[in-house]
C-alpha cells in the first residue's frame, strides 16, 4: 500500500477483506506494522472505535486534535478513544530505525462519546512470564480505561516457561502471537498466528520459545 509500511491484518482491514475474517467479538482490527524510518501516516481521521497501539521496536510520533502527543516505546501503551471524531497522525520517530507495533481496534459500547487520548508505560517487569493488564473497561491494575467490556492483558514468557489464563463463562478469548512461538492448549502458534477461544474455562500457554503476546478477554 505504501513504500514505507509493511502491515499484516489479522481481520479484514482496507484492501484486504475475507468475509470470515471480519473480527472476533468487539475485536475489529489488529495490523502488525513495520513503519520504515521517515515513514507515517499523516493527518487523518477515526470515529466511534477504541485503537491501542502497542509498540514492539523502535518509536512511535502521535499527535491528535484532542491535543494529545506522545513517543511510544516498548512497554508505553496509547489508547486513542475517538468517539465522536477525531483526527491523528503517526510518524515513526527515528530517521534509522524501523518502528515495529500491532494498531488494535476495539468496538466500543457507547457511540459518540467524548474523544480521548492517554498513554502509559508499563515496567517491563510486570509482564515477565505474568499476564499485565494494559487496558479495560473498569481500569483494572491500573490499566488504560477503554469504552468496551473488554480486558489487553500482555506478557513476555521465557521459554519454557508456563501461563495459564481462567475464562469465565459466556466470554470469548483471542491470542496474539507477536513474537516467538508458543503452544496454546495443544495448539502450535508462532508469530503473527492469532487463535480465537470459546467454550474453554482454562487457556494454557507454554513458551516454545522467548515469546509476547497480546490476550484479549472480550464480552
Amino acid at each position: 500500500m505504501f513504500s514505507w509500511l509493511h502491515s499484516w491484518h489479522t481481520f479484514s482491514f482496507g484492501r484486504y477483506y475475507d468475509p470470515l475474517f471480519m473480527g472476533f467479538r468487539s475485536l475489529r482490527v489488529i495490523n502488525d506494522d513495520r513503519i520504515q524510518p521517515g515513514g507515517g501516516f499523516p493527518t487523518h481521521g477515526h470515529a466511534n472505535m477504541e485503537i491501542i497501539t502497542w509498540v514492539l521496536d523502535g518509536a512511535l510520533a502521535h499527535r491528535d486534535s484532542t491535543g494529545g502527543q506522545g513517543k511510544l516505546q516498548p512497554g508505553i501503551a496509547q489508547i486513542m478513544s475517538a468517539g465522536r471524531g477525531i483526527e491523528h497522525s503517526e510518524f515513526n520517530s527515528s530517521d534509522k530505525a524501523m518502528v515495529h507495533l500491532l494498531q488494535i481496534w476495539i468496538e466500543p459500547n457507547r457511540q459518540g462519546v467524548e474523544p480521548r487520548y492517554a498513554d502509559r508505560n508499563f515496567p517491563a517487569e510486570g509482564r515477565m512470564n505474568r499476564w499485565q493488564t494494559i487496558a479495560s473497561g473498569d481500569g483494572r491494575d491500573d490499566s488504560l480505561t477503554i469504552e468496551q467490556d473488554a480486558a489487553v492483558y500482555v506478557t513476555q514468557l521465557a521459554a519454557g516457561n508456563t501461563l495459564e489464563y481462567d475464562l469465565a463463562a459466556g466470554r470469548g478469548a483471542w491470542i496474539q502471537i507477536a513474537r516467538g512461538a508458543v503452544t496454546l492448549n495443544d495448539q502450535v502458534l508462532e508469530a503473527g498466528d492469532g487463535a480465537s477461544i470459546e467454550q474453554e474455562p482454562k487457556l494454557t500457554v507454554i513458551a516454545d520459545a522467548d515469546s509476547e503476546l497480546l490476550l484479549f478477554d472480550l464480552a
